[in-house]
């Protein structure tokens, strides 16, 4: 059983103190228990839910990145620099689509799951920090293969998540770890390196253990976008109106949160290939952590971060309001349907 503690600690390897949980063989007796001191329990992960680690690119051990990359030293993002150049978070929950005007984007070999896919079958496997996230990826894709034909009439596409280290080859260009969490539209890839929930939480003060799924969730919001034309729509217009070009990314942006909010409010209804329940249940501790989330990494919170001023003409992904009230209305309706920031003023 995995239960995430509220306050506790961000979820990273061999951090487990604050954690309430039970190491349990795959049918599901328990063999042996161990309880933490904790307040507050918030989400619970179904141990018997299988983790398909066939939706992970796991290229931590490749070594495929490097280059030249994008020298940002930590964190990541073309919002501005947090605190004496903390993190550039020009990428932060933002959909990497700062990173199409790099050249030379090949794509990578695809990397080596062998290891992913012993560690999440053993027992302790929902304590290990990228077998959790493989399992948040299989929730998020579950909802979306129901969801989008029934809300759009169109059939869901799967996309992978890469797990790096460092540096990886994209095909939109090299990437470093110093743009967080991106999702590259010329290969219709989400990635990550997991270290930049130690940002998250460290430096940004996102620590909840539901921060992790709504990241995931904002750019499979992206990945929708994509699938949906709705990307390439608002680069066009980008082009004809490039005055507004910084408003339009805005909008692109809300309407991925508002995407992660209508997962978020139908997460528990997802499955497993076998029909076994992801979550067990989600608090509203654990919205609460999402919301948290996104006011944390509004334009404006990361622009008085970093003590620079404040200017809604340079945003690229929202207000810390904005960023709130649009998971909110995800989440308030789970229909994502009403996530139409394009189709009027915000």
């Amino acid at each position: 059983m995995y239960r995430a503690a509220r306050g506790g600690p961000s979820g990273l390897p061999g951090k487990i103190i604050g954690y309430r949980f039970a190491v349990r063989t795959r049918s599901g007796t328990a063999t042996t228990r161990r309880d933490e001191s904790v307040i507050g329990v918030n989400m619970e992960l179904n141990e018997n839910a299988r983790i398909d680690t066939s939706q992970v690119d796991d290229r931590r051990g490749s070594g495929g990145g490097g280059g030249m990359g994008i020298p940002i030293p930590i964190g990541g993002g073309r919002g501005g620099i947090v605190g004496i150049i903390i993190a550039v978070l020009v990428a932060l929950v933002g959909g990497g689509f700062g990173l199409n005007a790099m050249n030379g984007g090949g794509g990578a070999e695809q990397g080596d799951n062998t290891s992913l896919e012993q560690k999440c079958s053993a027992d302790d496997a929902l304590q290990q920090l990228d077998c959790r996230n493989t399992l948040y990826v299989n929730s998020i894709q579950a909802y979306w293969r129901t969801a989008l034909p029934e809300a759009f009439g169109e059939q869901y596409r799967p996309s992978k998540t890469v797990f790096f280290s460092q540096g990886v080859n994209t095909a939109c260009g090299q990437a470093d770890s110093g743009v967080g969490p991106f999702y590259c539209p010329a290969d219709s890839l989400v990635y990550i390196d997991l270290t930049f929930y130690r940002v998250l939480a460290d430096q940004l003060g996102a620590e909840g253990e539901f921060a992790q799924p709504y990241v995931l969730a904002h750019e499979y919001g992206h990945h929708v976008q994509n699938l949906l034309g709705t990307n390439e729509q608002m680069r066009r217009q980008q082009q004809r109106d490039p005055d507004n070009a910084n408003a339009l990314s805005v909008k692109l942006e809300l309407q991925a949160d508002c995407y992660a909010g209508a997962w978020a409010k139908n997460a528990t209804g997802t499955a497993d290939e076998s029909g076994q329940k992801i979550f067990k249940s989600i608090s509203e501790q654990d919205i609460a952590q999402a919301i948290d989330t996104a006011e944390k990494i509004g334009d404006d919170a990361i622009s008085e971060r970093a003590n620079r001023p404040v200017n809604p003409e340079e945003f690229t992904h929202g207000s810390s309001a904005q960023r709130k009230e649009w998971f909110t209305r995800g989440y308030e309706t789970g229909d994502p349907k009403s996530c139409d920031t394009f189709g009027g003023s915000l």
